[in-house]
This record gives C-alpha cells, sequence and structure tokens, in this order.
C-alpha cells in the first residue's frame, strides 16, 4: 500500500512538473482521503502510514529533484513502512531477550531485543523486511548529550578506506573483514546460475530469489555490524578524525556508460565497483559521524586526490612510488610504507591543515536545479494550508 501511494504521487508529481506547476503535501495527503473512499483497500492501513510516505516523498523531492527520485519496486526494494506516532506506539519487555509492541491496526507483536530500549522515550517505529524476515527499528530519545572535550583531546588520526583493505589508519591499524564464507560465496554463484535459468514468474524463480536473499541478508548485518565496531573503536580513541571526502555514488554508477558515451574497460570498472560496495565506504562513514555524536569527536573531510601517490615522509608526489596496490615506496627518500597507511598519512596532515586554520568544511549540497521543490520539513508541511494549485 506504501508503494502504490508513493508511485501514483510521484507520478502526479512529475506531471504536475511537465506542466511548470507544484503540487505539495497538503494536496496529496486530502487526496489520499479521497482515495480511501475511492479504493476500500487503502483502509486497511494506518492513516499515518501512509501519511509518512507522502511525506517521505514530498522531502525526496525537494532535496534530490522530482525527476530524480526513484520509483518503488517490489522486487528491487526491501519492504519497509514507518509509525510516526510515538503516542500509538506501546513497547514492553517480556524478558531479558524479548518484548512486544503495539502498533496501530496490528496489535501486539512479539519480537526479540537486539539491544534494550530501557527507559528511552520512543519518538517511531519503522517494519522493514529483509531475507525472510521481518524486523522492528525504533527510533528514541535516549537523552544523551555530545560532550564538550573529547576523553582525549589531542589525538587524531587520518583513515584510508580502501579496496583490498577496508579501514587503514594512519598509526598502521589495519581493519578488515570477510563478509562472507568462501562456502556461501559459492552458494551465491551457484544460485545466481540457477535463477538465469527459472523461468519468470515460477514458483522455482521466487525460492531461488528467497534463498539468494536471505545469503546478501547475513552479508548485509555482517558489514554493518563491522561499520559500527571498527566507527566506536576509532571514535573513542581520537578526537579527530580525517576522511577522504569521497563521492561514493557517483564513484560506483554504471560502467556501462550511455550511447553517447560508452564506458571503457567495462569488466574491471564494474568489478572496482562491487569491490567498493562490498566494503561499506559510505556505511563507514555515516557509523562514524554516529559515534562521534556520542564521543564528542570532530569529523573532518578533505580531498582525496593525491593523497595515495604523495610520499608522507618527504612530500615527494610520483605515481610511480605506489608499486602495487599494498607497497608504497618513495623515488626520492626510499620511504617504504604499507600504501594504505602511507595514504591514511597524507590524509591526517591534509586534516590537521584544515583545523589549524579554522577553515570550516565545505557543505556538500548542491544548489537548486529547475527541477527541484522549494525547501521545507515535517513542521511546514504539518502547518501549511491549503493553497489551489495553479495547471
Amino acid at each position: 500500500m506504501c508503494r502504490a501511494v508513493w508511485n501514483t504521487g510521484l507520478e502526479q508529481r512529475r506531471a504536475y512538473r511537465r506542466r511548470g506547476a507544484w503540487v505539495n503535501y497538503p494536496v496529496q495527503a486530502r487526496e489520499l482521503a479521497a482515495a480511501k473512499a475511492e479504493h476500500p483497500w487503502l483502509k486497511a492501513a494506518p492513516s499515518h502510514v501512509l501519511q509518512q510516505t507522502l511525506m517521505d516523498l514530498d522531502r525526496a523531492c525537494r532535496t534530490q529533484g522530482t525527476f530524480r527520485v526513484r520509483w518503488r519496486s517490489s522486487r528491487r526494494r526491501r519492504t519497509s513502512f514507518r509509525f510516526p506516532d510515538s503516542s500509538q506506539i506501546a513497547v514492553e519487555p517480556l524478558n531479558r531477550r524479548h518484548a512486544r509492541v503495539k502498533l496501530p491496526k496490528l496489535g501486539w507483536v512479539r519480537f526479540r531485543m537486539s539491544r534494550g530500549v530501557d527507559d528511552a522515550v520512543v519518538r517511531s517505529a519503522t517494519v522493514s523486511r529483509d531475507g525472510g524476515h521481518s524486523f522492528v527499528a525504533f527510533l528514541v530519545d535516549d537523552g544523551a548529550q555530545v560532550p564538550e572535550m573529547h576523553a582525549a583531546p589531542g589525538a587524531a588520526v587520518g583513515i584510508d578506506r580502501g579496496v583490498a583493505v577496508a579501514i587503514a589508519s594512519s598509526d598502521g591499524q589495519l581493519m578488515d573483514r570477510q563478509f562472507l564464507t568462501s562456502g556461501e560465496r559459492r552458494r551465491v554463484m551457484a544460485l545466481q546460475r540457477r535463477l538465469s535459468r527459472c523461468a519468470r514468474s515460477s514458483r522455482g524463480r521466487e525460492k531461488t530469489r528467497d534463498a539468494l536473499a536471505s545469503i546478501r541478508s547475513r552479508e548485509r548485518r555482517r558489514r554493518r555490524d563491522f561499520c559500527a565496531q571498527a566507527s566506536h573503536q576509532i571514535a573513542a580513541a581520537n578526537a579527530v578524525v580525517v576522511l577522504e571526502d569521497l563521492k561514493t555514488r557517483q564513484m560506483t554508477r554504471s560502467a556501462n556508460g550511455t550511447l553517447t558515451a560508452p564506458g571503457r574497460n567495462v569488466r574491471a570498472k564494474s568489478g572496482l565497483n562491487r569491490a567498493i560496495l562490498a566494503k561499506g565506504w559510505h556505511q563507514f562513514a555515516l557509523a562514524l559521524a554516529s559515534a562521534a555524536r556520542y564521543t564528542g569527536t570532530t569529523v573532518v573531510r578533505v580531498p582525496a586526490a593525491y593523497t595515495s601517490q604523495r610520499c608522507s615522509a618527504c612530500g615527494h608526489l610520483d605515481p610511480k612510488s605506489r608499486e602495487s596496490q599494498a607497497v608504497f615506496r618513495c623515488t626520492r627518500c626510499s620511504y617504504r610504507e604499507h600504501a594504505d597507511v602511507n595514504a591514511a598519512r597524507n590524509i591526517l596532515a591534509a586534516g590537521l591543515a584544515v583545523t589549524a586554520c579554522q577553515d570550516p568544511p565545505q557543505r556538500s549540497g548542491r544548489a537548486r536545479s529547475s527541477t527541484q521543490e522549494p525547501a521545507g520539513n515535517r513542521e511546514e508541511l504539518l502547518l501549511q494550508p491549503y493553497r489551489p494549485t495553479a495547471a
């Protein structure tokens, strides 16, 4: 139901934009109430869930642009919906590992707790399905404040994210983990071959997709756990963490290119894209920003240009110094070090130069394009009066 509301609302917004007009959340919320009278099957879903879907669509169109927002597909997107009204959510612990939650029109649902809610105030609940299992995630206000000073105020570290080694720090520490075992990799390849031979819309194809989704789900959970643990360890030990300002989405776009500008070395670039996504570069950056709120760590981003080609000992820049993926030997001073550690030390030096000059980091946001809608937030959407939209 949320997927149908999202796709219908997105099609309506695109139709309005083609005519040079706008349609906002209050208008679509009124039309949603009328759609429930016309389509009774929409009444089975809680009203707040469908309204929150329209709010998410409104925010996506305002920040990304109406024609950049993607459709929601049942095959390419994991099913999820959010209950935003905390007054209708009740959580009761049953024992040390299990609890139950009361959700509108679903009643009491039992679940296993991975983390205790304790006395935190629940703001919202998101129900999702991944790998054949259902999950509920709570957004809570734990009352924690960002500390005014870090426990180690003088500690700083530079982080280089790589393909062979996920995380390399300037102090020489290498952090990596295999998210799939050798047996699971063979199982994935066998399931992919079987999926390519299955007939479309067949029962065998659905079973194969479910088995493949189960393995991919375990891989995602292991990657998320690794990023959370590594980010907490780094943020707890350092007051300043310097990262490369990497545009992961642009770096991992399709290698095929377009008809007018076809891609080159498509097979090698596709393999590099998969390797980058498998290491979770962007997920680690998000986890580090989240951990920094509890430790008071300052996260600094610096340009990534030439950090892997510059010698951290003498500053000499030469692409030939990078002998291999893991070996860096300076062509001037013969300084030898792990290539990722050398890059992390260059990143740290650039970050300390930024903090010493008190240069504020540049915002990552871009100017609003002609296909983007005006900015707004949830409070503005709820308080915005109804205004007829010009055709």
